[in-house]
């Protein structure tokens, strides 16, 4: 069967943004080299597949509101495993944070002759129409991270399990810093995955009796970048603050940054999300303020996506939302088993692997 990966230019301007990213966004999944490829076990098949991917020829996109950032990169080279796995051609879409040119390009996802897409976060406003029209075109659409099944109610909804991914830091931000302390947050509002997250957020300020001196961050294609100056200026405001509450690992990484170039700020904890075998460098280094982590493996979970998406084209998916559970990894744990990078953790913390979601006898798994 023959297996090809494609990245889809779109125009003079994409086609030179796409080239000065590529080294962002992972390798195909034939290619060795970055830690954002690295290599998944394939379980081959038992069963014959079922139409379409009986045949060759099968033509997925995935359209990405952002490529950029530790997090994505695994994700895509996850995605890009498994769709080789399964024999199909990939196109990679990737708006690079505008979500004006998401919906472009969902637009031209759909005229480029796909029988399924998965969406990549984004905004409901923009991409609803997009959907609903793959939908109506008899195009199979699964979004991961986008709360859209209101307006989108054919669409397979997949996301990590947010709420507990939150509770499992902030349980631990509790143990750590006590009731009625004081409190900064770094979060960004609008994004389906954060939004959950700052649901379980605003219930633990409450119950534990903290005092959150301040809210700021940036979501944009530079997350850590453009948010490090904004976490200085709050804390040079707010020095008293004991614990920083940032759920995602771009936020992490610009708190940290931020944190930096505030003297006398060494004590002061950081609490994230996502995990990666750059974010285990950081939380393990000698003085790290970040503690503990709210984690799964995102390559993981994009091969899984990708799995969701063909048990629906298949006729086989037996659910309309699918959920990935995530685990606590703390500084203390990465430090006394000595984890350096993603396979150390994955040995550790098998959980990690969910080879077995939205898996069948017909589907090569892709695990890692």
């Amino acid at each position: 069967m023959m297996r090809k990966t494609t990245t889809a230019a779109l125009g003079a301007a994409a086609i030179l943004a796409l080239g000065l990213a590529g080294c962002t966004q992972g390798a195909p999944a034939e290619s060795a080299g970055a830690g954002s490829s690295e290599s998944g076990k394939v379980a081959e098949a038992s069963a014959p597949a079922p139409a379409p991917f009986d045949q060759d020829g099968v033509k997925i996109a995935i359209v990405q509101q952002s490529g950029q950032g530790d997090y994505f990169q695994q994700y895509l080279n996850g995605t890009r495993q498994q769709a080789d796995a399964l024999g199909v051609e990939l196109s990679v879409f990737d708006a690079q944070g505008d979500n004006a040119t998401q919906a472009t390009q969902l637009d031209q996802a759909i005229a480029s002759g796909v029988s399924g897409i998965i969406v990549r976060h984004g905004l409901p406003d923009t991409l609803c129409a997009g959907v609903n029209k793959a939908i109506d075109a008899g195009i199979v659409v699964a979004v991961y991270d986008v709360e859209i099944q209101q307006c989108a109610p054919e669409s397979v909804q997949t996301q990590q399990s947010d709420a507990l991914m939150a509770s499992l830091v902030l349980d631990q931000m509790a143990k750590d810093i006590g009731t009625d302390a004081q409190v900064g947050y770094v979060n960004y509002d609008g994004i389906a995955p954060l939004d959950r997250r700052d649901v379980v957020w605003q219930q633990y300020v409450k119950d534990q009796g903290w005092d959150q001196k301040f809210k700021t961050g940036n979501f944009t294609n530079s997350s850590a970048t453009d948010s490090a100056p904004m976490v200085t200026a709050a804390v040079q405001a707010n020095a008293e603050i004991t614990a920083i509450y940032s759920p995602y690992d771009e936020f992490a990484k610009g708190t940290l940054t931020g944190l930096d170039q505030v003297p006398g700020t060494e004590d002061i904890l950081v609490y994230g999300a996502d995990i990666s075998t750059a974010d285990i460098e950081l939380m393990t280094a000698e003085g790290s303020r970040w503690t503990a982590t709210g984690a799964t493996d995102p390559n993981a979970i994009g091969a899984a996506v990708m799995r969701t998406l063909a048990l629906q084209m298949a006729g086989e998916l037996e659910k309309s939302t699918v959920e990935f559970p995530p685990v606590l990894v703390t500084q203390e744990m990465l430090r006394e088993k000595k984890i350096t990078n993603m396979d150390d953790l994955r040995a550790a913390q098998p959980e990690l692997n969910i080879s077995e979601v939205s898996g069948s006898d017909w589907i090569p798994v892709v695990s890692f």
